[in-house]
């Protein structure tokens, strides 16, 4: 009868090897990215698997611990994160690793294992174990191997294609890397776009150690006019797929279409450093703009459904109701005020 073992993935060396390796794995399995959560908000990363610490990895299911007074402790595959498969190559190992972990769950401290699986395949699975969906998101990703001319003409005409051109001509200079400066400008820009969206932005030291713990994976691009930061985008990149995964901008240059040209600059570069997709990332279903935004890019998207075990049907209205009522108290914040309630609470909702 097969075990499973827990391993730390920060401490472990095969778990970096193994990642590198499995094909579903995504920037959201490696070492960078689990250690930039732990020193942030001191989550703990953990690993399940069937394969003994003399053994290289055959599989692995990764999760973080995530202990918080105000929010409960819990399991998350994985926190801030879009989406993260459970690494592993039959149906039979997904379900006893599933059926583990519900075990250790029911006589732990844990308040519920949380999952963000992509492909599906955990859905038999979490369905026949009394797991509940908990949120439903679009995932976008775009195929980038034809070449640079076809792939721009797969673009909306108007709200791509359009605006790429309206933005070369607006005299917008463009850089690109991982500098203090453009960090410093980046994170400018969100608070203006969190305050615009009623929410806190995630704590400066999130992308600062994103940054150093990502290393040449991470890239933050701003576009200056006259000097003045107008929009900025972060992306990630591991093996042959880019992720855009965060995006912000200041609302009075909004008509300068700046937020497509460094989407279509990134892409471009991705694309001639040899990646064959690019990720645009999760989008909530009734965030309208913003599907529409990646709808223009992409013509289809997928479906993602995270579960949680065990879950009420409530969850989500309830958690609807206190947003709603947030909401109203962050949109009067000042930026400074802003920016420190981010920094307390994004430890609780990973």
């Amino acid at each position: 009868m097969a075990t499973v073992y827990k391993l730390d993935p920060l401490r472990d060396p095969r778990w970096g090897i193994f990642v590198e390796g499995h094909p579903r794995a995504s920037v959201f399995h490696t070492t960078g990215w689990l250690e930039a959560l732990h020193r942030t908000y001191g989550y703990s990363p953990v690993v399940f698997t069937t394969s003994a610490p003399t053994e290289q990895l055959r599989n692995g299911f990764a999760f973080c611990r995530i202990r918080s007074w105000l929010t409960g402790p819990r399991m998350v595959s994985l926190p801030f994160s879009d989406h993260c498969e459970p690494l592993v190559d039959s149906q039979e190992e997904l379900d006893f690793l599933v059926d583990y972990l519900q075990a250790e769950m029911d006589c732990k401290e844990w308040k519920y294992l949380e999952v963000r699986p992509i492909n599906g395949n955990l859905n038999p699975t979490a369905k026949e174990r009394n797991f509940r969906e908990v949120h439903h998101y679009f995932l976008h990703r775009l195929d980038i191997r034809p070449d640079v001319d076809k792939l721009f003409r797969t673009f909306h005409k108007d709200s791509v294609q359009r605006r790429i051109g309206r933005a070369a001509k607006a005299g917008l200079v463009c850089e690109c890397g991982r500098s203090d400066k453009l960090l410093k400008d980046f994170y400018d820009m969100m608070l203006l776009t969190r305050k615009r969206h009623f929410l806190p932005p995630q704590p400066y030291a999130w992308f600062r150690n994103l940054a150093d713990c990502m290393g040449d994976a991470l890239e933050v691009r701003v576009s200056y006019k006259d000097r003045v930061p107008t929009n900025a985008i972060l992306t990630l990149r591991f093996r042959d797929v880019a992720y855009y995964k965060y995006g912000c901008s200041d609302a009075r240059f909004k008509n300068l279409g700046a937020a497509t040209l460094l989407l279509w600059n990134a892409i471009q570069d991705a694309k001639t450093t040899g990646a064959t997709e690019f990720d645009l990332g999760r989008s909530e279903v009734d965030n309208e703009g913003l599907v529409t935004f990646k709808n223009h890019w992409v013509g289809e998207s997928t479906q993602l459904v995270y579960w949680r075990y065990p879950g009420s049907d409530s969850v989500g209205e309830k958690q609807d109701w206190k947003l709603k009522v947030a909401k109203q108290i962050f949109v009067r914040m000042p930026h400074r005020l802003l920016a420190m309630t981010g920094k307390l609470i994004y430890r609780h909702i990973g």
